[in-house]
């Protein structure tokens, strides 16, 4: 029994660890790509930056769906008896 809690703690930490480090670097590159497009082409700036807010918020939501799935699991745990 110790030992399935334990892992279930284990398993919360890289889903939360995972998702935020994929969630950091999407957005990262997303704003790379957003500056360097809008120093082409500066007059598409405004539409440019209303899809890169939509996809950030896209990016956070799968986040923090990590992050929900990950308590869930550690205060409603399926796999105790």
């Amino acid at each position: 029994m110790e030992n399935i809690l334990g892992l279930v703690a284990l398993a919360c930490g890289l889903i939360v660890g995972l998702g935020a480090i994929g969630a950091s670097i999407g957005i990262g590159l997303m704003g790379g790509k957003f500056l360097e497009a809008s120093a082409r082409q500066p007059e598409l700036m405004n539409d440019l930056q209303a899809k890169m807010f939509i996809l950030a918020g896209l990016i956070d939501a799968a986040f923090l769906i990590g992050v929900a799935i990950a308590l869930l699991f550690a205060f409603a745990n399926p796999f105790t008896l």
